[in-house]
């Protein structure tokens, strides 16, 4: 309908019909509006307040990612599978962050570094930022690689030494990115291992000298991947294909000329094109498939440079760095098929090194990335930071603290959790074993003080001196009335334990006590003992015994060389036994009497004469009742180094007093079974000290119902009789393993085995053990652990406790001349 003459046009369609310039217009004059130089110098800053707005928003959220990074050292294992690297990329795609999350917080990455220099050799390190939880990188490379070691380290260092204010640095190197469009693949399948090339291209460098190869990556979307699948596809875009169409109907017919010769070949070629063209798009679509990460391959070598160093130095120093550089971006050569690495240049590359920085890389598919970053498969590569042995992860129902728990450390593994033995698995006893150095003190000691925080019964024989005195620098004060201290070492009189003074109206008892003290000087003297000498301290064991009051060993040279003692003492005999060797005893000839005691007396005289030795187990009646110790929570420390008191001696005197525990060990069959308290027996070196003449299978499987728990400690199988080897490896059910000799590690690995190997027991670290423990009385598999260092000695803590100890378990008397206990003091050599 058309408006009345005179009328306004009303509606814009009115408005377009009677003027159709007029919106032409008025667009003109808005553009020449903006033109204006106002306007544009107004929309430069705005567009240029964007940018640096963008700019540092995009700074603040990379150095946000880049915070609290973490370094973690990979030791390879002794065998790495090809396809552990797959499962490690794989699983940490799981990192991918939420849309929103990407948007605002950035995408971490990760960085995966090869790291050679001549002082250290080569090591491969994971950087790892603070955004990423603390221990999730570390457990995927222990999952991926079982037998990989891993340390972290909180602040993470430069990949390369760059120039810094002490010392000046030449640094060579750049970045590697793909030469084709990001959608064709790499190769993966080719029979080298790019790890053992940029090891072996950075082999011997100059002391000084430094060289890295740097992956930085970050898991992707499936739209970042399209976009980078769509620089690979041979597909035209939407105009180039209208256009096409509309010249095949404008002119039809065939496309190609007839066949010649020339065309022939042309059309052999161009098919050649074709397939090729067609293996790459089916390459392309396979890379297209699973996840992906987008990644930068960055290299280096840094060198040092003289302070003085003259420009001619400099220079060749520059060639020398640019050839080792060379050398490792050509080792990426080997990953060339579809696609390949091209050299470029990396400004700034001190500092993107430092900084781990990532912008926008390559894609590349978890085969591709795991071709480049993984262990080596190569065994033999030289200067690589191997791992000694697997680090086994403990079974969920491996105790960790408790009341009830001995702690034997932590695991060593990505947890890092404690882990222990429960008080009523320790009944079956304990096997410790690893040469000197390795931390079986460390462990004993520990073990000891939880057992003494926790008021069990403990009785400590230490040949080496070093354990009692960690064990006393560190005690509560608390405990010092409990304990009852032996030292060697010591000016004062020691307390009494007398072997011969026991329960007079048990014959079990004095048939023991008796059997064990022969059976200890039998198994220590072997090689000079027979059966005429046995039979001659038997008897004469069993008369001073049977006399009243209480005997000690010192009685036994009397009643054999003094006439009016032995009178004395055989009129009141009424065994029939002992009147008849007596008798026979005095029919023979001061000669032959010499000839019959002159092995037993040379033994015990050496024994007798040392002051100490003739207080602690000759001096009268005993001021310590083994009993009270194990059933009331005392303590009870020998002290007996070798050094001091020789060799013969220490072990004569352990196994008295292991003696001694054992017969009050036995007591307890009188107590109901639920009034028996737990306690512990340790023996460091206890092959010195197992010399009873109950065996020691028997006396490791009546312990358990008698609750007490031992603990056996040694250093290598050999020290061990076949019997005794045996009885230990099939009762003590508790193994605690550190590192081995191979013969060892060959025995021990049936307690291992399959989860831990004669390899792995060979190869354990200093501090690191194998541990297969009992869990209600089931045997758990094995694992591997770490023992931790004690708290520092407290000073004056173990003159405390000695005094304390001496005042109430000694009686007065002449002190031998030897030198007393003192404290530890850090860098005591003592202290382990």
């Amino acid at each position: 309908m058309i408006a009345a003459a005179g009328s306004p046009a009303r509606g814009w369609l009115g408005r377009f019909l009677l003027d159709p310039g007029a919106p032409l217009r008025t667009l003109t004059r808005a553009v020449e509006h903006l033109l204006a130089w106002p306007a544009v110098i107004a929309l430069v800053l705005v567009v240029a307040g964007m940018l640096a707005v963008a700019r540092v928003l995009v700074t603040v959220r990379a150095h946000r990612l880049a915070a609290r990074g973490r370094q973690i050292t990979v030791r390879t294992p002794p065998e790495v599978d090809a396809k552990a690297a797959l499962a490690l990329w794989a699983h940490l795609i799981g990192q991918l962050r939420p849309a929103w999350a990407r948007l605002l917080l950035g995408q971490p990455h990760l960085g995966w570094e090869y790291t050679v220099t001549p002082e250290a050799g080569a090591a491969i390190r994971v950087w790892v930022p603070g955004s990423i939880p603390s221990g999730l990188v570390e457990r995927a490379i222990t999952s991926a690689w079982p037998g990989a070691h891993t340390h972290t380290l909180e602040a993470a260092e430069p990949a390369v030494p760059v120039s810094g204010p002490a010392a000046r640095r030449l640094l060579v190197g750049g970045q590697l990115r793909l030469g084709r469009g990001e959608g064709y693949p790499l190769r993966t399948d080719y029979a080298g291992d790019f790890v053992r090339d940029v090891i072996t291209a950075a082999e011997d460098l100059d002391p000084g000298h430094a060289a890295c190869v740097q992956i930085l990556a970050r898991p992707v979307t499936g739209r970042r991947v399209r976009r980078a699948v769509r620089t690979a596809s041979p597909r035209t875009g939407l105009v180039l294909g209208l256009a096409r169409d509309l010249l095949n109907l404008l002119t039809p017919g065939p496309v190609t000329r007839p066949a010649t010769t020339t065309a022939g070949r042309g059309r052999v070629q161009e098919w050649q094109a074709v397939l090729e063209s067609t293996a790459a798009a089916r390459a392309a679509a396979v890379k297209a498939r699973g996840p992906h990460w987008e990644t930068i391959l960055r290299y280096a070598v840094s060198v040092p440079v003289p302070p003085d160093a003259e420009p001619g130095l400099v220079r060749t120093l520059r060639e020398v760095a640019r050839g080792r550089a060379d050398a490792l971006a050509t080792v990426a050569g080997s990953a060339a098929e579809y696609n390949y690495y091209r050299r470029r240049r990396q400004l700034r590359l001190g500092r993107v090194l430092c900084e781990r920085r990532l912008g926008r890389g390559d894609v590349l598919s978890v085969p591709e990335l795991a071709a480049l970053a993984h262990l080596p498969y190569d065994p033999n590569l030289p200067a690589l930071q191997r791992a000694g042995a697997r680090a086994l992860a403990p079974s969920p129902e491996i105790p960790s603290q408790g009341a009830y728990i001995k702690s034997l450390g932590v695991a060593d593994s990505a947890s890092g959790r404690p882990v222990g033995v429960r008080v009523s698995d320790a009944r079956h006893h304990l096997h410790i074993l690893g040469p000197t150095g390795v931390g079986k003190s460390t462990l004993l000691a520990r073990m000891i003080l939880d057992d003494a925080e926790a008021g069990r019964g403990l009785i400590v024989i230490d040949p080496k001196g070093d354990l009692v005195t960690d064990v006393l620098s560190r005690l509560p004060k608390r405990l010092a009335e409990k304990v009852v201290l032996f030292d060697a070492d010591s000016s004062a009189p020691p307390p009494c334990v007398n072997p011969l003074d026991i329960d007079r109206t048990s014959h079990a008892s004095l048939d023991l006590a008796v059997d064990n003290l022969v059976t200890v000087f039998h198994r220590i003297f072997s090689q000079f003992w027979g059966p005429r000498t046995d039979d001659v301290m038997r008897a004469s064991l069993l008369t001073l015994c049977a006399q009243p009051g209480v005997a000690t060993l010192a009685d036994l040279p009397r009643l054999l060389t003094e006439a009016p003692f032995r009178a004395r003492v055989t009129r009141t005999t009424t065994d029939p036994v002992l009147l008849g060797f007596w008798s026979a005893y005095e029919t023979l000839s001061e000669a032959g009497r010499a000839q019959v005691i002159g092995p037993l007396l040379n033994k015990l005289r050496a024994f007798l004469l040392r002051p100490w030795v003739r207080a602690a187990i000759a001096a009268g009646p005993s001021t310590v009742s083994f009993g009270e110790v194990l059933d009331s929570g005392g303590i009870c420390l020998a002290r007996l180094p070798k050094g001091s008191i020789g060799e013969e001696t220490s072990r004569l005197v352990g196994s008295l007093l292991v003696a001694r525990t054992w017969q009050a060990t036995t007591a307890r069959a009188r107590q109901p079974a639920a009034d028996r308290a737990d306690a512990s027996l340790v023996l460091d070196e206890a092959q010195n000290f197992l010399h009873l003449s109950t065996p020691v299978e028997d006396m490791l499987a009546e312990a358990r119902g008698l609750r007490l728990s031992m603990v056996l400690a040694h250093q290598n199988l050999g020290q061990l009789p076949r019997e005794l080897r045996d009885a230990i490896s099939a009762n003590a059910r508790n193994k605690v393993i550190f590192g081995v000799s191979p013969d060892d590690a060959r025995e021990l690995a049936r307690h291992t085995s399959p989860w831990l190997s004669e390899h792995d027991l060979r190869h354990l670290d200093a501090f690191h053990a194998a541990a297969r423990l009992l869990v209600h009385g089931q045997q758990a598999r094995p694992f591997t652990v770490t023992t931790q260092p004690l708290d520092p000695p407290v000073p004056g803590r173990a003159r405390h406790i000695a005094a304390v100890a001496r005042a109430r378990h000694t009686r007065p008397g002449p002190a031998p001349a030897n030198t007393p206990v003192t404290d530890p003091r850090p860098g005591d050599p003592r202290i382990t």
